[in-house]
């Protein structure tokens, strides 16, 4: 008997955005799979239901990958239709499954077990951010949160900084929302007046953000990201 597929779904990065981030494809795939693996069940169960699918909810089997459960989950238990030839879907809680998120691990343990993995077009915030910016795309670094110590947080800024010139490379992170505006200040603060800081917010979002302005032009204006889902971007020249 040949083994499943899994597949992995991306979820959309922002409310309202659904009708943007799926294709024909993922319409028929979400049709016809009922089992998956997810992050929060609350949003895949919601995402599903706004792809369109229209089997019953209650005909769905949902893996619980949470950070609860995370460290006592049974692969056995997740991939058991799976290696009986059944196809079986993984969901993020936003974006692309395994890009910044702890789903990569589940797609690891797929390999192991010789499970076809099927990546799925869809929103990543990283990459629509770079797509955006201006910078370059031949050559970039995703660096996923900076330290939270303000004096390690200050080196690594300036080594991002330097690495980007010496390198021409687009170094792009990211913070929790309710830190932007004090990692923001921070940028301002320790990167030179000519380097380039590109800031995307609420990506595919209706009031969706993204501009890219020297350290020196940004002083001179007003920007509150407060809360609000962010990609951080430096290049130095």
């Amino acid at each position: 008997m040949s083994k499943g597929t899994l597949y992995l779904i991306p979820v959309p990065l922002a409310e309202a955005a659904e009708q943007a981030s799926y294709t024909a494809f993922h319409k028929q795939l979400i049709e016809e799979i009922d089992e998956y693996v997810v992050e929060n069940e609350k949003t895949a169960r919601r995402f599903l239901k706004l792809a369109g699918r229209t089997k019953p909810q209650s005909e769905l089997i949902i893996h619980d990958y949470g950070k609860h459960v995370r460290d006592k989950v049974d692969y056995n238990h997740i991939f058991r239709s799976a290696q009986q030839g059944k196809n079986i879907g993984l969901m993020s809680d936003a974006g692309c499954p395994g890009v910044a998120d702890p789903g990569a691990e589940v797609v690891a343990e797929a390999h192991k077990r010789g499970i076809r993995v099927v990546p799925l077009v869809g929103p990543s915030s990283i990459l629509l951010a770079l797509m955006a910016s201006g910078f370059s795309g031949q050559k970039f670094a995703f660096h996923g949160y900076l330290p939270i110590d303000k004096a390690d947080r200050s080196r690594k800024l300036k080594d991002l900084e330097s690495q980007s010139a010496k390198e021409k490379q687009t170094q792009i992170f990211i913070e929790t929302p309710f830190r932007n505006n004090v990692l923001f200040e921070e940028l301002l603060k320790h990167c030179k007046p000519q380097t380039k800081i590109c800031v995307a917010c609420n990506l595919t979002a209706e009031d969706e953000m993204v501009m890219t302005r020297s350290v020196l032009d940004w002083k001179q204006q007003q920007v509150d990201l407060h809360k609000k889902p962010a990609i951080f971007l430096i290049y130095a020249q």
